[in-house]
């Protein structure tokens, strides 16, 4: 299965796609691009102005995850629909294993 999850040394990296001024904060799924890279669909109500859709994507993704907010950053494209965040841990292969099995287990699927 194509993960947006990546182990990294400090952390875990996460591929996300966002949606700005959505109807409801929600975790939408998977789906891959034309590259065949997994995207995490993230759709927020907060407007893209003055980082607030960033920082509402960080309060719903630490939410669902169960880490502390302090943890999680956007690395990358942070005035892009298409992010990159940093979930910083000391276990990076354990963490991206739990968030693999959380896609799993809340039945987000990779769509095409």
């Amino acid at each position: 299965m194509a993960s947006p999850f990546q182990a990294v040394a400090d952390g875990v990296r996460v591929a996300v796609r966002v949606t700005p001024k959505a109807s409801a904060d929600k975790v939408r799924g998977v789906v891959l691009d034309e590259a065949g890279v997994a995207w995490l669909q993230v759709a927020v109500t907060a407007v893209p102005e003055d980082g607030r859709a960033n920082k509402a994507v960080v309060a719903l993704l630490a939410k669902r995850w169960r880490v502390p907010k302090s943890t999680v950053e956007v690395v990358q494209g942070a005035t892009d629909r298409r992010k990159t965040l940093l979930v910083r841990s000391e276990d990076p292969g354990g963490l991206a294993a739990r968030l693999d099995a959380w896609l799993t287990d809340e039945g987000l699927a990779v769509t095409g």
